[in-house]
């Protein structure tokens, strides 16, 4: 395993290297904007390319496309007001734009666009993606199995019961349902996983005792 790791951090400094010496090379000059976007006005902006600019405010940020550029985005992954939001949208112009990106960038964006926008991207790319190649498919797979079982939404090493986990959970991990029920669970046993922790009747007791929880707590 020592290997494995050793190559893959090996690999990453190599993609981080080759993703700064493509940045020299692309022109992302700042401009002077002063734009209004979806999310404040724009205290720092970057154009990428004539029409492609890409504005960060005090909170959050992401490209703005003027019509001409916004027209070459696919249908499927164009917005109507020509705005990409940093978190995930921005991989969208970098599908559009893939020249205006380094190759560590463009990796980014199709994972993001893999793992967010799913439906979009088999339509796109032709591709045909399972659920570990795409976080929402993942999670949709995940809320359709365990629809009925009782997943945890809120947990903490019990107080009152050492050596256990008290969880809250709801049925499909459902937040805001009025059915919540607290299972205690031994800590061995828990690992949140990648959507949830899913409560195993045969193993995990309904719990009914004084609670860690302060909300909880507080009903009583």
């Amino acid at each position: 395993m020592a290997e494995i790791h050793d190559d893959m951090a090996e690999d990453m400094a190599a993609e981080k290297a080759a993703h700064e010496t493509e940045l020299q090379v692309l022109d992302r000059p700042t401009i002077r904007a002063e734009a209004s976007t979806p999310w404040g006005m724009a205290q720092v902006s970057r154009r990428y390319a004539e029409g492609i600019v890409l504005h960060s405010t005090a909170s959050h940020g992401g490209f703005h496309l003027a019509e001409k550029a916004n027209s070459a985005v696919h249908a499927l992954y164009r917005s109507d007001d020509g705005f990409y939001e940093e978190d995930c949208e921005w991989a969208k112009v970098a599908h559009a734009f893939p020249q205006l990106f380094t190759a560590y960038e463009r990796r980014l964006a199709d994972r993001t666009l893999r793992d967010y926008f799913p439906d979009a991207y088999e339509r796109v790319t032709g591709a045909i993606l399972n659920g570990s190649q795409s976080h929402m498919r993942d999670r949709r797979e995940f809320e359709s199995v365990h629809r009925n079982d009782w997943v945890v939404i809120a947990a903490l090493n019990s107080d009152h019961q050492p050596g256990f986990v008290e969880c809250i959970a709801t049925l499909g991990g459902i937040r805001g349902e009025v059915g919540e029920r607290r299972f205690l669970v031994p800590r061995s046993d828990y690992s949140t996983g990648r959507h949830g922790f899913v409560i195993d009747p045969l193993k995990h007791q309904p719990y009914d005792g004084p609670s860690s929880f302060v909300t909880w707590a507080a009903r009583r």
